[in-house]
């Protein structure tokens, strides 16, 4: 026991000798007749030029070091100086294992990295060529032992304590001579105070960024309650509130503030996150979240929820000096928002409770994204959209503060448009994985009202199937299917369509401000085309429309006064009826169009009239909305009661010629009249039925004069039959 204590009480002598050897050597020698040593050894051991131009002093307790005025240049430039340093280390704290920084202020630094033409980086130039190649060579491969040795000596947690830390007006100069580019940190500052591992400690920080490409100045602040574990890996920050003040070029000129604030904390071990009422806002733009996250890699598993409340489009782009959305309603774009939940496996997060709104509409669904494979599975349902008001207004009229405005808006824009220009993003559709289906209760597109909308879409390896495009339509109703084939540099497109009982008269009104025609509408279209502009898919469409109107009629035009025209030249009499009215009923019209490219020809067009028959053929010009066509109307029975129109044996089933020529943008009841080149023809058949009709007339003569009155009459009616 006496050895032992005799030992303790050596040991103890020995530290004190120590502290007293070290408290005399700092209360004799001055550090700062040192100063050519420490230059000529930093200057012989580094490219650096050391300039100590201020004094070096240091204390016992606390253990410290205080530099004033320190440079240091590369290649006779500043790369980087300081005002003031002061390092103070508790000296009891280092008996006791556990040592405390009293104090570490950091004043004036001044650094200065750049990247010349070549993409060298000036702070590579730091260490001699020779001697950096060596460090690289001789570096020794980490070999198993001293992992392990490593890894044990970290499992025992540092107890660090730091009482106050300072950093002020210190500047970053970054320049990249191949990109142009300059951005300078200046202005930053930072305080914390009571740093201990394991406990929340305050911290303060701000800061000035100015960028040259593009020009930018950002001005910032960050304070918060920071707290780390003793093993360093695992953080938080609470009362998080950063605040940022943007400009530059970017926005006009104008200064946008950005606002952060909220708690969040990760554990690089357990490979967590958890963000905790982050509240984020940008100019008018604000959103909040709730997220937790397990794995950083990957496969990360996502819970929480995100909303962005609802905020101005419109006010967004004014605060951040952008163009304004040009739009018919002046209104929209006024009220939008975001809300959902997220979950799902690791790997695939998943939204649900999904909620869109834009303006007065309103969306709900889900959907979920795999991030190894990029497919995407989305469901949303909507209430009530209309397209038109989100359209440009028309080119000759300002955008009105209110209202739907004109639906020429949709026209001009498409007029406007390049028929040339590529439609379709292929290498974008060829990468896409979707599973897609949408529902709307009702759409308002160019003018057209639409109801219970439905649409599918599968996409995979290129191609993209619309296997269902359905609503209600104008009383009637549509169901649409279409491929599009993308594995080719010129994809392949194809259309079925099946239109059932959709009444024309309002639907060509809404779509075009078109009132010639009436009836319930049904349509098969059948088309196919090649190409990826509008020009290619309009010269290479091929395909059939087969189409029939029951009980409908034709307005704006009255194809019985064109008719009569006929009957009563041929009458050699005058119409006597001056009010003809201004439509053409029929009951069932029916026809079949071939599209051959820009043209839609029809060959078997036939409508059932009010004693007659409408016959035809023409075709039509998509490209230039041009309409030619040659009609007939072949007089079946009587058509009107004008005595100049009475139908005689001589024009019964004789065909009165018209032609329908012009525009389809032209007031229809323009468009069709009476073709006196074709009506030669009709005037043969007249002539023949005048020869059968006089000679019935001999017949019936000589009949009655052997069999009496009355017998030709009976007779005539079986050779009408015979003659016919």
């Amino acid at each position: 026991m006496k050895a032992l204590r005799y030992l303790l009480i050596i040991l103890v002598a020995l530290i004190l000798l120590a502290v007293a050897a070290i408290a005399v050597a700092m209360l004799v020698i001055d550090p700062n007749t040192y100063k050519p040593q420490i230059e000529q050894a930093v200057e012989k051991q580094t490219n650096l030029d050391l300039i100590l131009d201020g004094d070096i002093s240091w204390s016992f307790i606390p253990i410290g070091l205080e530099l004033n005025n320190v440079e240091a240049k590369l290649d006779g430039e500043r790369f980087i100086a300081l005002e003031r340093l002061v390092a103070e280390i508790d000296f009891w704290s280092l008996l006791a294992m556990s040592p405390q920084v009293n104090n570490f202020v950091l004043d004036g630094l001044d650094a200065h990295l750049s990247v010349n033409k070549k993409g060298e980086a000036n702070w590579t130039r730091i260490m001699p060529e020779k001697d950096a190649q060596q460090a690289a060579s001789s570096e020794p491969a980490p070999d198993a032992t001293a992992s392990e040795t490593a890894s044990e000596s970290s499992s025992e947690p540092l107890n660090f304590n730091v009482s106050n830390v300072e950093i002020a007006n210190a500047r970053v100069h970054y320049t990249d001579a191949t990109t142009g580019q300059e951005i300078t940190l200046e202005d930053f500052t930072l305080g914390a105070s009571n740093i201990t591992l394991g406990s929340e400690f305050p911290l303060d920080i701000s800061f000035r960024v100015d960028t040259a490409e593009p020009k930018m100045s950002v001005t910032g602040s960050i304070a918060a309650r920071l707290s780390a574990n003793q093993a360093l890996d695992a953080f938080s920050a609470s009362g998080l509130d950063a605040s940022f003040d943007i400009g530059g070029d970017a926005f006009a000129g104008k200064t946008v503030t950005a606002k952060i604030s909220g708690s969040l904390a990760a554990n690089l071990a357990n490979k967590t996150a958890k963000l905790k009422d982050i509240g984020f806002s940008f100019a008018n733009l604000s959103a909040n979240t709730n997220l937790n996250v397990e794995g950083f890699g990957d496969k990360p598993k996502l819970a929480g929820n995100i909303a962005i409340n609802e905020f101005s489009l419109k006010k967004l782009l004014e605060n951040l000096g952008q163009p304004a959305i040009e739009t018919s309603d002046g209104d929209v774009f006024t009220a939008l928002a975001f809300s959902t939940n997220i979950g799902g496996a690791a790997g695939k997060p998943e939204l649900t409770n999904l909620a869109l709104k834009l303006d007065d509409t309103t969306f709900n669904g889900s959907g979920s994204y795999n991030l190894a494979s990029s497919a995407l599975v989305f469901r949303l349902t909507g209430d009530d959209l209309n397209a038109d008001r989100y359209l440009p207004p028309p080119s000759d009229a300002p955008a009105t503060k209110s209202g739907t405005g004109s639906n020429s808006g949709s026209g001009t824009a498409a007029a406007q448009a390049d028929p040339d220009s590529q439609l379709l993003p292929l290498d974008t559709l060829r990468a896409l994985l979707l599973d897609i289906d949408l529902g709307l209760n009702k759409l308002t597109v160019s003018n057209l009202q639409i109801n219970e909308i439905k649409a599918s879409a599968l996409a995979k390896n290129g191609v993209l199937d619309i296997d269902d495009f359905s609503g209600k339509l104008y009383y009637g109703s549509f169901n649409t299917t279409a491929t599009i084939d993308a594995r080719s540099d010129t994809p392949k497109w194809s259309i079925n369509t099946d239109v059932a009982d959709v009444q024309t008269l309002p639907l060509l009104n809404d779509l075009a401000e078109v009132d010639m025609l009436s009836g319930g509408a049904n349509l098969k279209i059948n088309a196919k085309s090649t190409g990826n502009t509008m020009a290619a898919l309009r010269g290479n469409a091929d395909g059939k429309i087969t189409f029939n109107l029951a009980e409908g009629e034709f307005r704006r035009m009255n194809l019985t006064r064109l008719a009569c025209q006929g009957i009563a030249l041929v009458n050699q009499e005058t119409l006597g009826t001056t009010d003809w009215g201004t439509t053409t009923p029929f009951n069932d019209m029916r026809g079949t169009l071939d599209i051959n490219g820009n043209t839609l020809n029809n060959t078997e067009l036939l409508a059932s009239l009010a004693g007659m028959q409408l016959e035809g053929q023409g075709s039509v010009d998509m490209q230039q909305t041009l309409v030619d066509y040659e009609l007939g109307l072949r007089i079946v029975g009587e058509i009107h009661r004008d005595p100049a129109c009475r139908v005689t044996d001589i024009v019964r089933n004789v065909v009165i010629p018209l032609e329908c020529r012009g525009n389809l943008s032209d007031d229809p009841a323009g468009l069709c009249s009476f073709d006196g080149s074709r009506f030669r023809d009709s005037l043969q058949d007249i002539a023949k039925n005048a020869a059968k009709a006089k000679a019935e007339d001999k017949i019936k003569e000589k009949l009655q004069e052997k069999l009496g009155e009355g017998a030709g009459d009976k007779v005539k009616d079986a050779l009408k039959g015979f003659f016919n």
